[in-house]
């Protein structure tokens, strides 16, 4: 027994022998390899979530910062991800980038992404922000014409920003297409009623 004690022993020397000073025949001690570990992904790679992509990015979706965020956290390369791309521009005023991104998608996909673009672009025209709102609903349109509720906020935003032949327009149309009996249907109505007194 204490001659397999003794065997285990001189072993182990002999191993810690070679780690400190070198295998016979080496050139020195033997490095100890450790795979280092990544606690965080690189900010240059994309998200695999498009709503989560947007989430982080909203904050930047601004015209000063917006074209830095896109470089260094870009959005999922599909269909979804060049949607939030568009809406984040489209928040930052930056609209010919935002339509550059849909125009490179296949044009089936393309009212795809203008529904996430109405999406983030919706609260902005229901609380009144015709400035910004007026372009992004224009926006939409161009990719997803059958939109109403796009068509009803371009045309208010035209009417507040002083173009009425635009408002005329889009509000007409609107009326058209939507038949429900409600706020929506009665304020374009006054607002057709304005425009072709005037």
């Amino acid at each position: 027994m204490r001659s397999l004690y003794m065997l285990g022993t001189g072993f182990t020397v002999f191993c810690l022998a070679i780690l400190w000073f070198g295998a016979p025949g080496g050139r020195g001690p033997v490095p100890i390899v450790s795979t280092p570990t990544q606690a965080h992904p690189p900010t240059t790679q994309p998200a695999t979530s498009g709503p989560t992509w947007f989430q982080a990015a909203k904050p930047f979706c601004n015209a000063l910062e917006v074209e830095t965020r896109m470089q260094a956290a870009p959005p999922p390369a599909t269909t979804d991800g060049s949607g939030w791309a568009a809406a984040c521009y489209a928040l930052a005023g930056k609209i010919d980038a935002a339509r550059n991104g849909i125009l490179e998608l296949p044009a089936g996909q393309r009212s795809r992404a203008a529904s996430i673009v109405f999406q983030v672009g919706h609260p902005v025209a229901d609380a009144g922000d015709d400035e910004s709102a007026g372009p992004i609903m224009e926006l939409v349109l161009e990719f997803w014409p059958q939109n109403y509720m796009a068509r009803y906020h371009a045309g208010i935003s035209a009417y507040e920003l002083g173009d009425h032949e635009l408002a005329a327009k889009h509000l007409a149309e609107f009326l058209e297409t939507y038949h429900q009996d409600d706020g929506w249907r009665s304020n374009a109505q006054a607002v057709l009623a304005r425009l072709e007194q005037s």
